[in-house]
C-alpha cells in the first residue's frame, strides 16, 4: 500500500481525508449499530436505521477500506463525519472531478497505484486522495466487489430511496455518477465543512 503521510488532503478549493471512514460513533458518541448477519443488514435498511459493516464482517478489511455505511447513517442527524467535516454532496463530488477534468480520467487521478485488482487502468493517484476498492455490501447483505470497486457516498437524494453516489473500478480511469439504493453499504469519505 502507498505510505500515506497525511490524514488530508487538499485538492482546489478543498481538504478532503485520504482514507475512508472509519467511525462506529456518531458525532455526539452515539454508537452506530453494526449489521453483521444478512438479516441485521435488511432489516436496518428496511426500518431507516443506521448501521455499518467491514466488508465480509472482517475487522481487517476497515483497517484497509474503512467501514460500509447505509445512507441512514451518512444522512443522521448526529453526523457521521468528524466534527468540522461531512459527507459531501453531489455538487461536491463535481467540484473534485471538474478539478481533473471531469469524469472521463478523474478516477485514475484519484485511485490509489497499489491495492486494486490488475489492470488498475490510469491510475496514478496524481491527487493524493489514495482511493481504495472497498467494495459494497447489498441491500439483502450480499458482500461484492472488494478490490473492483469504490463506491462513495454523496448526501444528495433523488426521489424516494435513491441517492446519487460516486463510483471507480479497476477497469477504468473515470468516476462514475449514478443513483443507488439507500439500503446499500458504500464507503463514505469526510470533506471540510
Amino acid at each position: 500500500m502507498e505510505q500515506v503521510l497525511f490524514d488530508t488532503v487538499n485538492i482546489g478549493s478543498q481538504d478532503w481525508k485520504v482514507r475512508n471512514l472509519d467511525a462506529a460513533y456518531f458525532q455526539n458518541g452515539d454508537a452506530i449499530p453494526e449489521a453483521q448477519s444478512d438479516e441485521e443488514w435488511e432489516s436496518a435498511g428496511e426500518n431507516n436505521e443506521p448501521a455499518w459493516c467491514h466488508y465480509e464482517n472482517k475487522p481487517e478489511n476497515g483497517l484497509i477500506y474503512g467501514k460500509l455505511y447505509n445512507w441512514f447513517a451518512v444522512n443522521d442527524i448526529r453526523g457521521l463525519c468528524p466534527s468540522g467535516w461531512h459527507v459531501p454532496s453531489d455538487k461536491e463530488w463535481d467540484e473534485l472531478i471538474n478539478y481533473f477534468g471531469r469524469e472521463h480520467n478523474a478516477g485514475g487521478k484519484l485511485k490509489s497505484t497499489m491495492g486494486w485488482n490488475d489492470p488498475n487502468r490510469g491510475a496514478t493517484n496524481a491527487s493524493g486522495f489514495t482511493a481504495l476498492p472497498g467494495g459494497y455490501r447489498h441491500l439483502l447483505g450480499r458482500f461484492s466487489e472488494v478490490g473492483l470497486s469504490g463506491i462513495w457516498w454523496s448526501t444528495t437524494v433523488e426521489g424516494s430511496w435513491m441517492t446519487w453516489c460516486r463510483s471507480i473500478n479497476n477497469n477504468s480511469e473515470r468516476m462514475y455518477r449514478y443513483q443507488n439504493h439507500q439500503q446499500h453499504g458504500f464507503s463514505v469519505r469526510c470533506v471540510r465543512d
